[in-house]
């Protein structure tokens, strides 16, 4: 019984350990499910059984207020199924004091387009806009300093949805990581007039760069310095790597580009040249590039081709192998051909490969052959 007892508490215990830290001081946790939210999802068609497989816990808080969020989504124009669809994804949301909604709500109207683009992105990450109301100042502190970089409303609307730990925390970080980035691109010769533009690219394509300290940046260009590039490859690189180069550090690097000499066998410049060329290279770990080499030259695709097309080293060997065997039933073989048909995405290879059928489709018009005619 004692037992019982104690892996009874133990459970609870564990279970109040996983509390998000937003909702634990507004609410508190009963060993029964709080019905008054139960029958109130319930009656929101909120899928019940799935919340209580995978966030149970939110049905043990009191108090909830389910009515009032539910009726703040209908506010802003949200229908029904989706109001259902965000609470059973995240029921969290019943667990935010009106007040931290209603405030969190006029912030995002703020920068928001319109309201049916708030319920689109409610909808899409709810996470980021129930959240706790201690962190207002820092977003409106950070809303308004990106604004004093000319980001435009919907940039800022998208990095709040897709990064929201930038905003919650205080501006004067996201201000040193915003700093380093401008002067790492006056230092690499960017064009002045260009910043504004740059900067929107590189924090749109990858927003959580603000998230990372500014020494990483550093050490990392110091790196890459280090290894012969010029001041305008580095350029190249920082903007084609769309700041996933902050995710990057030496080390890592360092393994990926000497596995990759040691395999191709080139020199420091044709490598440089190569990871110009396809700058993912820099952030695929070893056994990644081993498995798509062997890929490529069972394939019987060789060395000396993989050098002049280093890109389609960016696809799995699955997405390789079936491309090729599409090549193959129409007549191309990629181990006397250029790799470039290779490359891009699904649809840049479809148009390709469009092409190609197209080509073997057309009939050849000899100009000297005599014409058909009557006898």
């Amino acid at each position: 019984m004692l037992r019982l007892i104690t892996a009874s508490l133990c459970l609870q215990c564990h279970r109040v350990t996983f509390l998000p830290s937003s909702f634990r001081p507004c609410v508190t946790f009963s060993s029964a499910e709080n019905q008054q939210t139960v029958e109130a999802l319930y009656d929101l068609s909120v899928d019940i059984q799935k919340v209580r497989k995978l966030k149970s816990w939110v049905l043990h808080q009191n108090p909830a207020y389910t009515k009032e969020v539910a009726d703040l989504l209908k506010g802003l124009g949200a229908s029904g199924s989706i109001i259902s669809q965000i609470l059973t994804v995240y029921p969290e949301a019943v667990l935010c004091n009106p007040d931290q909604t209603l405030a969190q709500k006029e912030l995002w109207t703020s920068v928001c387009p319109n309201q049916k683009e708030l319920v689109r992105i409610i909808e899409k990450f709810p996470a980021s806009f129930f959240t706790s109301s201690s962190h207002h100042d820092n977003q409106r502190n950070n809303i308004t300093y990106l604004q004093s970089l000319n980001l435009n409303k919907r940039m800022i609307t998208k990095l709040m949805a897709s990064a929201p730990q930038s905003f919650s925390r205080p501006v004067e970080q996201n201000k040193d990581m915003v700093r380093t980035l401008q002067q790492t691109y006056r230092d690499l010769g960017g064009d002045e007039a260009n910043m504004k533009i740059w900067l929107q690219k590189l924090l749109s394509q990858n927003p959580f760069v603000l998230l990372k300290p500014p020494e990483v940046l550093r050490q990392n260009m110091l790196f890459l310095q280090d290894r012969g590039f010029s001041t305008a490859e580095l350029l190249y690189l920082l903007s084609k790597l769309k700041g996933f180069v902050i995710e990057l550090n030496p080390d890592s690097m360092h393994r990926t580009l000497n596995y990759s000499q040691d395999i191709l066998g080139c020199s420091e410049t044709e490598l440089r040249d190569i990871i110009v060329s396809c700058p993912a290279l820099l952030y695929y770990p070893e056994d990644t590039l081993a498995e798509r080499f062997q890929g490529l030259l069972r394939a019987g695709i060789s060395m000396h081709q993989i050098i002049r097309t280093p890109t389609v080293l960016e696809l799995t060997t699955q997405i390789v192998n079936y491309r090729i065997q599409r090549l193959k039933s129409r007549g191309y073989d990629v181990r006397t051909a250029s790799l470039d048909v290779l490359n891009g995405t699904k649809k840049d290879f479809e148009v390709s490969f469009g092409k190609l059928q197209l080509c073997s489709a057309r009939p050849l018009f000899n100009p000297v052959a005599p014409l058909k005619g009557d006898d």
